[in-house]
């Protein structure tokens, strides 16, 4: 049987809105120091100038693609989790997670090797110009290679989440953000026996400290004293479980491709505005994920408490999870977005000191869509409990129309069939904000959502089987 620690048993009882509060804090936190690695880098490549801040920028959608491609198999192990835990199957808890490592390390080494072989053809296809190239394709393939470390640590996050540990996870980021931070600065620009590596010792920086995290979170899941204990035998290729977590986690991962891949075409469109809307692109994508940071904290948040409870055959306490949580999410970061408007020239100049064209035009992307966050927030926070009743049918809907239907194409009207140029694209933020949080609010009145309890065709660990 689970022995919950410190904190997860209020998943079951008590004020809702404090058990939301206790379990979303540390991973806010650790979420926090997960995006601090993106801002250590674009604030000491800020200081190389323009170029290398485009080199980065033009990086970032193609790897979050190939990390969201890898995505749902992790958003799949942490539901599962999360129900086994409501439903007090411990030696289910722990294959799930160690099945769930196995698969994302072999579908991150394939990823990494494709994504390393096809980096000059991606930036050639982009049209990046000759200053941004050689910092862009250097930054892209370390990248790559350390897609196996993070998708890893990914995996180890979303599993510990799903016992209702988060404060471990975060600890660990917090120690290796700390090396990030001191060691950026030296690769970047050298000091004693440090080559200056440029945008390039950014890449290995991160890459060290990420293959750091990996390496103990291995050991963490192997001690097993923390609601999570793996042994050897957990590894061997269970198919039953992957059949499962694959009809669970493909369409996971085709709503996180979806997400990412919007990201990425969008780029191309911002690419052909020149190298100064890509760096105010970059600056501007950064501050946005900043923002993200608490909506996705509490998302998941949501996700484990409300997968709890249904584990453990208690909608109506999930239900009343899921309305709280999505209220907290959109008054927070509707007071987020007020306090961004009077703040973005602060903000933006923070990142890339001394380039007043890239500051004007990062302010003006921050400011028209920030007073819109809220909409966001609340639409991650029902995203959450979708997720959490392996509803991923219905996150995928939703991303595919929030991207595909909605941003790309009003960005690309706006700023190449109206007068607002670059300006349209920053404009088809909050405008599909606004009407994908519509769309999901109704779908989520439909009430369906709340009884779907996957522990119910329970899959015993293969050494039960045989």
């Amino acid at each position: 049987m689970i022995q919950p620690a410190a904190g997860r048993a209020s998943a079951f009882e008590g004020p809702i809105l404090r058990s939301l509060l206790v379990l979303a804090a540390p991973i806010v936190m650790g979420n926090a120091l997960q995006v601090a690695y993106q801002l250590i880098d674009a604030f000491w490549v800020g200081r190389l100038g323009g170029a290398a801040v485009a080199a980065v920028a033009v990086t970032f959608p193609f790897t979050f693609l190939m990390f969201a491609l890898g995505a749902g198999f992790s958003i799949a192990g942490s539901t599962l989790i999360a129900q086994y835990v409501g439903a007090r199957n411990q030696p289910m808890v722990n294959r799930v997670a160690a099945q769930t490592l196995l698969m994302i390390a072999l579908v991150s080494l394939c990823l990494g090797l494709a994504g390393y072989m096809l980096a000059p053809g991606i930036l050639r296809l982009m049209g990046v110009t000759a200053e941004v190239y050689p910092g862009a394709l250097s930054f892209m393939r370390i990248a790559f290679i350390g897609l196996v470390f993070g998708f890893s640590f990914a995996v180890f996050q979303a599993v510990m989440r799903g016992v209702g540990e988060a404060v471990l996870p975060m600890l660990i980021v917090l120690g290796t953000v700390v090396l990030n931070f001191a060691l950026c600065p030296l690769l970047i620009f050298g000091w004693g026996p440090f080559p200056a590596w440029g945008v390039t010792g950014a890449a290995i920086s991160t890459l060290v400290t990420q293959a750091l995290a990996a390496a103990l979170a291995l050991v963490v899941l192997f001690r097993g004293r923390h609601g999570i204990h793996v042994s050897w035998a957990d590894f061997r290729p269970d198919p039953a479980y992957m059949k499962r977590a694959f009809l669970l986690g493909f369409p996971a991962s085709i709503e996180m491709s979806a997400r990412a891949l919007g990201v990425t075409v969008l780029s191309f469109l911002v690419a052909s505005f020149g190298t100064q809307t890509i760096a105010a692109y970059g600056v501007g994508t950064t501050i946005f994920q900043v923002v993200l940071i608490p909506a996705m904290g509490l998302s998941m948040a949501i996700s484990v408490l409300v997968g709890q409870n249904i584990g453990a055959r208690n909608p109506a306490r999930a239900s009343h999870i899921a309305r709280v949580g999505a209220a907290v999410g959109f008054g927070a970061l509707t007071v987020l977005g007020i306090g961004a408007y009077f703040l973005a020239p602060m903000i933006v100049a923070t990142f890339i000191p001394g380039d007043p064209g890239v500051i004007e035009a990062g302010t003006s992307f921050v400011r028209i869509q920030c007073l819109a966050w809220g909409f966001m927030g609340l639409q991650l926070c029902l995203i959450g409990v979708f997720r959490a009743t392996g509803n991923m049918v219905a996150t995928m809907i939703l991303a595919l129309i929030s991207q595909w239907v909605l941003m790309f194409p009003l960005a690309y009207l706006l700023s190449k069939h109206t007068a607002l140029g670059a300006t349209g694209i920053w404009w088809a933020y909050p405008a599909s904000n606004v009407i994908i949080a519509g769309i999901t609010l109704l779908w989520y009145a439909r009430g369906n959502w709340n009884y779907a309890r996957l522990t119910d065709d329970d899959i015993p660990p293969a050494s039960v089987r045989r």
